[in-house]
Parts: structure tokens; C-alpha cells; sequence
């Protein structure tokens, strides 16, 4: 009887500290992949691709809401209570300033080709975190009807140091897509987002084929973005690791982001500057372009590595 009367309590507190909570879409009851979940305090997490997360009351006492967000649909806050099990996001067109209905281009076009940008300097790359986002923009080839078929994405996975400890991984990126608002950043675009993996095996520069998903360069440009979600299991499946740190310092307990690998490598020499950065936990999601007013003490802006040399292939249509 007392082991029972444990084993009640046991449950009791996994069910209070380690609550499941699902994000689903109001409308088709289908559970939204990936959402982002704030937790109001500069905190966040995502849901996994069965659009699930959990949240443990005892790890962060203090937060008493959450606030769940996904491209395409109104941001809802909702207050900590143990009964919750699903939360309902509804379906909300205006976020999306821009939906690309596109239909098969036909006739002749040409395969050109922007090389990616890399190095192997550990020092002169961006440590990836669940809370930052980097943004590059693209504009039109030569001003003619242009899809981006593939993403060149440089990447450092320090296989150089695995003699000293740096072992396997696999990390869930997403991309993502914005109109281009007067140089910066703007709404979401409508084009189908891309979650994929990077594992230690590679390295220098990521080829992802987006072919099948139409991407068409708008009047304007369009800013393409790359988001860390965290690591995989040997399954696939986005892990609930941990996103944060608690360091002692001399101003008490700091929360450091965990960073994630592989490296981001950012490049100098580029005759303008175009590439965004935001921290999607803080400042309310605003982007920024990366120099100095961004962070002065950064290392990268110090030593002038202030863009990230994402490349692509295009197919140009005469």
C-alpha cells in the first residue's frame, strides 16, 4: 500500500512539474509542427513535429503564462493551469502579407549559381541558439522571373576538434521566408517552411534542394532565414533540450542560451551589408541588421565577419 501510495504521488508530480501540451489548428484539429512557445521572459522552446511541448511548473516557478505562435496564425497567450492539455491557435491570413499562388513555369530557363561563403575559423562564426534567427536577402537574377531551387548553406561542424571531445550530433534547422520591407526584414511570406537536419558528417557547405516548393523571388527580394530548433534524437524527432544555462556570477544566477553546433561561419568583404539577425525571445521579434549598433563588443563585427555568405542556385526564366 505504500509503495502504491508513492507511486500515486510520483504521478501526481510528473503530471504538475512535466505537463504535455499540444498546439493544435482551431479549424482542422490538426496539430500545428513547431510552433514557438514564449514564455514571456526572454524564455522559449518550440514544439516538436507532432506539435507537442511540454512545460515544468517546478523548473520555472515563476512564469504563469505562455504565449504560442506559428506563422499563419494569431499569437495566443494562455495562463499556467495543470488541466490544460491542447491549446487552439486560430488560422489568421493577415500575417501573411504576401501569399505566392505561383503556377508551372513553362518555356526555357537557366540554371545560375551564387556560391556560398565559408571558412573553418571556429572564431569567426555565429554559435546557433533557440532563441536567434539569421536573415539574408535575395534579389531577382538580372531582374528576370527567378525560383531559388536549392539553398547553399555554410556550415562549420568542427570535425577538426573531435579528438577533443566533440562527438556526434544532429541539429533541426528551419527556414523560413520575408517580404523585403524598405531593406529589412518584413511580414512572413506564404511559401511552405523547411525543417531539415545537420549532422557532424557534414560540413563547408549544406546543399538543400527546395525545387518542390516554388520559391519565387518577389519584386522586391525576399529575405531567406535559417532557425536552430535544436537537437534530434536517433530517431529524427526535435529533443527537449536544454536551451538555457544558470552560471553564479558576482550579480547572482545569469541564464547563458545554450548554443548549438553546427557553426554558423560569417564572412567579411561583402560590398553591402545584408544580413539580419533577431533574438525571437526578446525585443518583440524585432530584426536588426548586424554591425556595430547591433553589438559593439561582438567579436564577429570587431574582426568585420558581418554577413552570413548563404548562397543558391536559381533557375532564371528569360
Amino acid at each position: 500500500m505504500r509503495k502504491f501510495v508513492y507511486l500515486i504521488f510520483f504521478l501526481c508530480s510528473i503530471n504538475q512539474y512535466a505537463q504535455q501540451i499540444v498546439v493544435v489548428d482551431s479549424i482542422s484539429n490538426e496539430t500545428i509542427p513547431f510552433a514557438t512557445i514564449s514564455f514571456g521572459d526572454g524564455m522559449g522552446t518550440f514544439a516538436d513535429e507532432q506539435g507537442t511541448f511540454s512545460f515544468s511548473k517546478k523548473k520555472y516557478t515563476d512564469i504563469d503564462s505562455l504565449f504560442i505562435s506559428a506563422i499563419g496564425y494569431a499569437e495566443k497567450g494562455i495562463k499556467i493551469d495543470s488541466s490544460i492539455q491542447r491549446v487552439f491557435l486560430r488560422s489568421e491570413v493577415s500575417q501573411l502579407s504576401e501569399v505566392i499562388v505561383s503556377a508551372p513555369k513553362e518555356g526555357k530557363y537557366k540554371i545560375r549559381k551564387l556560391k556560398g561563403k565559408t571558412h573553418t575559423d571556429v572564431f569567426a562564426c555565429w554559435l546557433p541558439t533557440v532563441e536567434s534567427e539569421v536573415a539574408v536577402l535575395f534579389k531577382k537574377y538580372e531582374n528576370k522571373t527567378t525560383q531559388i531551387s536549392q539553398l547553399n548553406l555554410p556550415i562549420n561542424s568542427e570535425r577538426q576538434y573531435k579528438t577533443k571531445g566533440k562527438g556526434k550530433f544532429a541539429t533541426i534547422f528551419r527556414i523560413q521566408y520575408y517580404s523585403n520591407n524598405a531593406g529589412t526584414p518584413g511580414e512572413p511570406l506564404g511559401y511552405e517552411n523547411v525543417i531539415f537536419s545537420i549532422n557532424e558528417e557534414a560540413d563547408k557547405i549544406f546543399e538543400l534542394d527546395i525545387s518542390d516548393k516554388s520559391v519565387f523571388i518577389p519584386e522586391t527580394g525576399i529575405f531567406v532565414s535559417i532557425q536552430v530548433l535544436g537537437y534530434a534524437d536517433k530517431y529524427g524527432n526535435l529533443l527537449d533540450t536544454k536551451k538555457y544555462r544558470e552560471i553564479k556570477t558576482a550579480r547572482g544566477i545569469q541564464k547563458i542560451s545554450t548554443s548549438f553546433r553546427p557553426l554558423l561561419p560569417f564572412v567579411k568583404g561583402e560590398p553591402n551589408q545584408n544580413t539580419f539577425v533577431r533574438r525571437i525571445f526578446y525585443n518583440n521579434k524585432k530584426w536588426q541588421i548586424f554591425d556595430r549598433n547591433y553589438n559593439k563588443n561582438s567579436n564577429l563585427i570587431q574582426t568585420g565577419n558581418k554577413n552570413y555568405g548563404m548562397g543558391a542556385e536559381f533557375k532564371v526564366w528569360e
